[in-house]
């Protein structure tokens, strides 16, 4: 599974995108025929407060799973776009196995 990570408009450092990766990497144990994943960050202004919007796309065989989460931090964003894809992916896998 190859994990792609991009920032738009900002440079994310090593350490938040091992830890994105390091999330990613244990939705395998779920599903393990997912092709790719790809993730942008983005910096989003709402007010007084800049907002971290995390965007992912699990590409699996026959569908893209898509999930965006806006928190505080690229972290917890991270951590509930994790628990999204999961359960997203939890289903499909029970789709698929119903044909």
């Amino acid at each position: 599974m190859r994990v792609r990570v991009e920032s738009v408009h900002f440079t994310a450092d090593t350490e938040l995108v091992n830890f994105i990766e390091r999330k990613m990497q244990k939705l395998e144990q779920f599903f393990d025929q997912i092709i790719d994943v790809e993730i942008f960050l983005k910096l989003e202004n709402s007010g007084q407060v800049r907002d971290k919007v995390f965007e992912g796309k699990i590409h699996v065989p026959g569908d893209t799973i898509f999930v965006k989460e806006v928190d505080k931090t690229f972290e917890s964003a991270t951590d509930k776009a994790v628990d999204v894809l999961k359960r997203q992916i939890i289903k499909h896998k029970e789709m698929q196995r119903a044909y």
